[in-house]
C-alpha cells in the first residue's frame, strides 16, 4: 500500500508521468488495475471508493494507492477518527464521542485505544516532519498527556506541510505525514518523489 493524495485524476497523471515511486526500490510505478470498491464513511456521509493499483517494473512489487483521506483497514475516513481523537483530548469519553459521531461504542473505543498505544510514535513522526519542513521550528510545549502531545505535534506538522506544499484537508495531511495514522511507522523520505503527490513530502 502507498498513500497518495485524494485526487484520482492527479494520481492518474502522476502514474502516467512516472512521478510515483515504489516505496521498496524507488523505481517509477505504472498503472495496474484497481482494488475492490468499498464504502468510506465520512463526517458528511458515505462515499464509494475504488483505489488505483500500481506495479513496479523494476522490482515486480504491486501497491494499492490508498487516498490520504482513508485509514488502512478502516471503514471510516481519517477525518472521523481525527474528530474522535480531538474530542478525547478535549475531555469527552468514548461513549459520548460514539454518540456524537453516530458510530458503535466498541469501534470508537478501539480507535482511542490504538491512538493511545501509538501516541509516542505519532508524536515522534510529526515532530520529525515539523523540523524537516522548518529547521527553525522551536520545541513543542507539553499539552498535558501523551495523546494531547501527539495531537499538538500532528497539528503543527500539518500546518507546516500546508505552508510548504499547498493547502490540503488537515487530516489528509496527518495521514500522509504519519504514514497512515493508526499504523504509524518511523518517518522516512520516499525515493523519486516529485510534485508532492506521494503521501510523504
Amino acid at each position: 500500500m502507498l498513500v497518495v493524495i485524494d485526487d484520482p485524476e492527479a494520481v492518474e497523471r502522476d502514474l502516467g508521468a512516472g512521478r510515483l515511486a515504489c516505496p521498496g526500490c524507488g523505481g517509477p510505478l505504472v498503472p495496474w488495475g484497481f482494488a475492490s470498491e468499498r464504502e468510506l464513511r465520512t463526517l458528511g456521509g458515505v462515499r464509494r471508493l475504488r483505489p488505483r493499483r500500481s506495479a513496479c517494473p523494476a522490482c515486480g512489487a504491486t501497491h494499492v494507492l490508498e487516498p490520504a483521506s482513508t485509514v488502512a483497514r478502516h471503514r471510516d475516513a481519517a477525518e472521523v477518527i481525527g474528530a474522535a481523537w480531538s474530542a478525547k483530548v478535549a475531555g469527552a469519553g468514548h461513549r459520548r464521542i460514539a454518540a456524537e459521531l453516530d458510530r458503535p461504542v466498541s469501534t470508537v473505543r478501539r480507535w482511542l485505544r490504538r491512538l493511545d498505544a501509538r501516541a509516542e510514535s505519532l508524536r515522534t513522526a510529526a515532530t520529525w516532519w515539523i523540523h524537516a519542513l522548518d529547521a527553525s521550528a522551536g520545541p513543542i510545549e507539553p499539552a498535558g498527556s501523551p495523546l494531547a502531545d501527539a495531537l499538538e505535534a500532528v497539528g503543527l506538522a500539518a500546518g507546516g506541510a500546508a505552508r510548504h506544499l499547498g493547502p490540503r484537508p488537515a487530516w489528509e495531511a496527518v495521514v500522509a505525514l504519519t504514514g497512515g495514522l493508526l499504523a504509524c511507522p518511523a518517518p522516512r523520505r520516499r525515493g523519486g518523489v516529485q510534485g508532492g503527490r506521494q503521501a510523504v513530502p
